[in-house]
């Protein structure tokens, strides 16, 4: 009879926990938090880590945590973006996975000019501006939040990087460089206020409020964001917005009244993502 060990006892126990709370990745939230207890690479956790009994008792702490549907990133207080790391915890919209499309399509685009100047809007945590900034050195980078708690684990994330970052609405934000910016980027909020049933608990219990809800179709803040993008960008600059998978035709027709080469783009799921423009020259 093979004898599991602790640590495959408590993936197993936790794993079960998570599975009957309705956690969408059980296996790998449980593995995330041993590690984080531990300090061991999930990868190795079975091989290598031997919790002790505080470990333990944290762990199960974790576990009862996650249960309850706290999210992941605020447990273990980070977020993987891309190639950076970044702080999170209540107060600030902890970034997802499709939000690293779009912060690729802006980051290819900036390594294709010399000095780029590159702003986000509602900015967030500064999950997209901390990757530009990390992945294209010679980019100037703005970045704008409105929400107070945001803002400050924005400053956080951004300290010491060069990034330009500021407290304010995004309608009004920059007037200093009308005309003079190549790429705006921000994943705006974009969920209708009759969707809240829909919308998991660990966004709709624990986001801020401002990062989610934007009117009776969900599209306020984007109509906002071309404005303001219109405004910042120079001919020949382009704006990416990510959008509910819902959205994938009528986040584009906000911009199509005066931009060029709208298009909307999948996510790895194949669902309707992100939509960009070009300003026409």
């Amino acid at each position: 009879m093979t004898v599991r060990t602790l640590s495959e006892r408590l993936l197993a126990e936790a794993t079960e926990s998570l599975e009957r709370a309705g956690v969408a990745s059980p296996r790998h939230d449980a593995e995330t938090l041993l590690s984080h207890v531990t300090g061991i690479p999930r990868m190795s956790l079975v091989q290598r880590a031997k919790p002790d009994p505080i470990q333990a008792d944290k762990f199960r702490e974790l576990v009862e945590a996650r249960a309850r549907r706290l999210p992941l990133q605020h447990l273990i207080g980070s977020a993987a973006f891309r190639y950076v790391d970044v702080e999170v915890g209540p107060g600030v919209f902890v970034p997802r996975p499709e939000t690293e499309l779009l912060a690729g399509w802006a980051i290819e685009h900036a390594k294709t000019l010399t000095s780029p100047v590159v702003v986000e809007l509602c900015a967030g945590s500064g999950a997209i501006a901390l990757s530009v900034v990390h992945e294209v050195p010679a980019a100037r980078v703005h970045a704008v939040e409105l929400d107070e708690p945001a803002f400050g684990w924005a400053q956080r994330n951004l300290d010491g990087t060069g990034v330009d970052l500021r407290l304010g609405d995004m309608a009004d934000g920059f007037p200093d460089l009308d005309g003079t910016v190549d790429i705006v980027v921000a994943n705006p909020p974009y969920i209708p206020l009759d969707a809240w049933e829909s919308v998991a608990p660990e966004a709709r219990d624990h986001d801020p409020a401002l990062a989610l809800w934007s009117g009776d179709d969900g599209l306020d803040a984007m109509r906002v964001l071309e404005q303001t993008a219109w405004r910042l960008l120079k001919p020949g600059g382009v704006v990416g917005a990510e959008h509910a998978d819902a959205q994938g035709e009528s986040a584009p027709d906000v911009f199509t009244a005066r931009w060029a080469e709208v298009r909307d783009h999948l996510d790895l799921a194949e669902r309707p993502r992100y939509v960009t423009a070009l300003k026409p020259r």
